[in-house]
């Protein structure tokens, strides 16, 4: 039986969407109150009682909330067009290698607009 496991981290951050028209008011200077929820997937080891601890998703997305929270998105490498769909990849990208049970990875700019990624 696989389980899923779901943990929510929150940052503030500004970005501008540069390749929209002028007059789009994304493409002006705004922030985001951004939370993103990374999930894992697995099987529940039998003497834990768990598929893993949370504690250890929490320190696989520190060095990524580091680079993100009270920070100019479109200055950080490799989100110089930081979209949800963007900003997704990118802790996709970065979180993978060291979470390898990692499933899925939504990221909410606001309450009612998310984006889930896959990989």
């Amino acid at each position: 039986m696989k389980l899923e496991l779901r943990k929510t981290f929150q940052f503030e951050a500004a970005h501008r969407l540069p390749h929209l028209p002028e007059g789009h008011k994304c493409y002006r200077l705004h922030g985001h109150s951004f939370q993103v929820e990374v999930v894992v997937e697995g099987d529940c080891d039998p003497k834990l009682g768990w598929v893993m601890d949370y504690a250890d998703i929490s320190t696989a997305f520190k060095p990524l909330w580091n680079q993100l929270d009270h920070y100019y998105l479109n200055e950080v490498p490799g989100l110089e067009n930081p979209t949800s769909e963007n900003i997704a990849a990118w802790i996709w990208t970065h979180l993978k290698p060291g979470l390898p049970l990692l499933k899925e990875i939504v990221v909410a700019e606001t309450c009612t607009a998310r984006c889930v990624c896959r990989g």
